[in-house]
C-alpha cells in the first residue's frame, strides 16, 4: 500500500505511521520537496484504503500488489520521462548514448565525442573507474578520467555519463557527470543504490548478469525509495549457456518492463552481444521492441582499445548505424533525440 501526502505536518505523518503499526504493518516514509510518500508492507487484507484517505494530510492511497511499489505501473500509470541535458528518456524521441568503454586520453575521448555528436548521439559515455573481472586489467584513469570527460562534454556540448562502483566515490563522480551509471555487477549493491539516490542525479541502472526482471525492479525501488525518481533501466544481456555471444540480450524484457513499470528502459547491444558485428541488428531490434534509447560503445581505434575493443563500433560504423536508425524510428512513429 502507498499513502501519498501533500505538505503534511510531522504530526500528520506520525499519525499515519502509528495507524500502520497498530495493524501490524511496516511503514517507510519518503519525503521529497513538499510531498511525503509512505509505503506499507505486510498483511494488507484488513486494510481499508478509505480509512487512510480520510486522515489529515493524506491525498491518495494506492494498493499495489507487486513487491516493487514505486516502480510499479499500478502506482503510476503515466510514463516517467527522465531528462539529461537535451536527452529525454521515456518520451517519443529516442536518445542514443555513445562513447568508449574506458577513457584512455583526452584525444581519444574528444575524437570519439566529436564523431558521435556529428552522427546524432545525445549523450557521451566513458568509464573512469572500471570494475574489471581481472585485477590486472586496466582499471581506468579514475579522477583524471572524470576531468577529461567533463572537459570534453563541455567542449562538444554533450551531457556525460560514467559508472560509479564505490559508495565512497559517489559524491566525487556526481560533481563531474550529468548522469550516474550503476553497472551490472553492482545492481544489488544496496549501499551504493542508497548513496546514488541521495545525489538526486539521473541514474542509469543496468540489469545484473543473472537478475530476474523482478530483482532488477526491486533494485530500482531502492533508488526510488531514497527519494530519487530519475531512474532509467538498461537491459545489457544476461548470462545463459550460449557461448556464441558474450551474453544473451533479453529483448523480451523491454515490453515486459514497459507493461509492469512506468520507468524508461534502454538497451545496450554492445555488452549484450560482445561483438561489433551484432550491435547493428540488435540495436534495431531493441527499438522495434519499444526501447526508449540505446547505449552504444564507440572507439576511434577498437583494435587498440584498453577495454572492450571487440564490441566497439568505429565512428564510421556508428554513423552508418545512426543513419539506419533514423529510417527505422520514422517507421515506428518515433524519432532520434539528437
Amino acid at each position: 500500500m502507498i499513502i501519498m501526502m501533500n505538505a503534511p505536518t510531522t504530526d500528520q505523518v506520525n499519525r499515519v505511521m502509528d495507524k500502520l503499526r497498530q495493524l501490524g504493518l511496516d511503514g517507510h516514509s519518503i519525503t521529497s520537496s513538499d510531498k511525503t510518500i509512505i509505503t506499507a508492507s505486510g498483511d494488507l487484507s484488513a486494510c481499508n484504503a478509505e480509512l487512510y484517505e480520510r486522515m489529515p494530510g493524506v491525498d491518495k492511497v494506492v494498493i499495489v500488489e507487486t513487491p516493487y511499489k514505486l516502480a510499479s505501473r499500478e502506482f503510476q500509470h503515466k510514463n516517467t520521462v527522465v531528462t539529461v541535458g537535451n536527452a529525454s528518456f521515456g518520451g517519443e524521441n529516442i536518445p542514443v548514448i555513445a562513447g568508449p568503454c574506458a577513457i584512455e586520453s583526452y584525444e581519444q575521448l574528444y575524437q570519439t565525442a566529436v564523431s558521435a555528436k556529428a552522427a546524432g548521439a545525445a549523450m557521451l559515455r566513458g568509464g573512469a573507474y572500471k570494475p574489471r573481472t581481472s585485477p590486472y586489467s586496466f582499471q581506468g584513469l579514475e579522477k583524471d578520467g572524470l576531468e577529461i570527460m567533463q572537459a570534453v562534454g563541455l567542449k562538444v556540448g554533450l551531457p556525460v555519463i560514467s559508472e560509479v562502483t564505490d559508495p565512497r566515490k559517489v559524491e566525487l563522480i556526481a560533481d563531474y557527470v550529468d548522469m550516474l551509471q550503476i553497472g551490472t555487477r553492482n545492481m544489488q549493491n544496496f549501499v551504493l543504490l542508497k548513496e546514488v539516490a541521495l545525489t538526486k542525479k539521473p541514474i542509469l541502472l543496468k540489469r545484473g548478469l543473472s537478475a530476474t526482471i523482478e530483482e532488477w525492479l526491486m533494485a530500482a525501488e531502492y533508488i526510488l525509495a531514497g527519494g530519487n525518481n530519475q531512474v532509467v533501466l538498461c537491459e545489457r544481456g544476461i548470462r545463459t549457456y550460449e557461448s556464441y555471444t558474450r551474453n544473451t540480450l533479453d529483448l523480451s524484457a523491454v515490453p515486459v518492463i514497459k507493461h509492469v513499470s512506468h520507468l524508461p528502459v534502454i538497451v545496450d547491444p554492445s555488452h549484450g552481444t560482445g561483438s561489433w558485428r551484432w550491435v547493428n541488428p540488435m540495436a534495431k531490434a531493441a527499438l522495434a521492441a519499444g526501447a526508449d534509447g540505446l547505449l552504444i560503445e564507440v572507439h576511434p581505434c577498437p583494435e587498440e582499445a584498453l577495454s572492450d575493443g571487440p564490441q566497439s563500433l568505429t565512428p564510421a560504423n556508428f554513423t552508418q548505424l545512426m543513419t539506419e536508425l533514423e529510417l527505422l524510428t520514422a517507421a515506428l512513429g518515433r524519432s532520434l533525440n539528437k
